[in-house]
């Protein structure tokens, strides 16, 4: 599958990872629907790369939100080739200890709130946009559609503090491959990302000399890693049929200590 004349469906496209994708890919020539919260910063991205680009402010847990967007991109674009599953939040609390002065087990709410967003949220998108995909007529490949994830090291690493978010991210590794089954006689792909330590907005806000002593404990290249590095790397995803049913570390061969 090539980028240029396919529509992709970008999930957190608004900043980090999905932003880094949506302009890789806009400049490869394909049509980009923007899905993210935040409307100013979508609505910006939208009105900077101009043609071929529609954002809709989408809360990914919510079915009627996330087929609005696969409609929008049908409606639009005509077909929808590729999602890309961007969005996601990160909490870090332990399962027995203090937050805001309290002592106590792990909020449940934040532990349903992180799992729904991040792995529930991405079952959702993957679900509506394969329905949509089966649709598609084959390439010669006999490809219909690609989805690619985004899970992340701590998925194998989490470290103190990362109950919530390791078990959500684990939980999009593990889907992986049965949903690349599922979909294998539609002629759809499944992939995911596992990246490490990037330079996303969240990590963005720590003063610079603790993102440096991050980047530091990265084996090679020691430094965070740059949103369009995981950009790169989705292409590659698309442009190669024989990837299908895994999960890919993007991590400079980090391995996470529990804290």
């Amino acid at each position: 599958m090539q980028l240029n004349n396919t529509t992709a469906l970008i999930t957190g496209g608004a900043s980090g990872l999905g932003e880094a994708t949506v302009r890789l890919f806009h400049s490869q020539g394909a049509n980009i629907v923007i899905l993210d919260l935040n409307k100013e910063k979508g609505e910006a991205l939208a009105v900077e790369l101009q043609e071929r680009v529609r954002f809709l402010r989408t809360d990914v847990t919510s079915e009627s939100d996330v087929q609005a967007a696969v409609d929008l991109a049908l409606q639009e674009f005509g077909s929808l080739q590729i999602v890309v599953n961007c969005a996601g939040i990160a909490e870090a609390r332990k399962t027995i200890g203090k937050v805001d002065n309290a002592y106590g087990p792990h909020s449940l709410a934040v532990f349903e709130k992180v799992v729904k967003i991040n792995l529930i949220g991405t079952f959702n998108v993957i679900r509506l946009a394969a329905f949509a995909m089966e649709k598609n007529l084959p390439n010669a490949e006999g490809e219909r559609g690609l989805i690619i994830n985004t899970a992340s090291v701590a998925a194998y690493d989490g470290q103190i503090g990362q109950a919530a978010y390791a078990a959500s991210k684990g939980g999009i590794a593990s889907l992986t491959l049965p949903v690349a089954r599922d979909l294998a006689r539609t002629g759809i792909r499944v992939m995911t990302i596992a990246p490490g330590l990037f330079e996303t907005p969240l990590l963005m806000g720590l003063p610079e000399e603790a993102r440096i002593s991050l980047g530091q404990q990265v084996p090679f290249p020691s430094r965070l890693g740059r949103p369009h590095e995981y950009a790169m790397l989705a292409r590659a995803i698309v442009e190669n049929p024989m990837l299908n049913g895994e999960v890919i570390r993007l991590d400079g061969a980090i391995r996470m200590a529990p804290k």
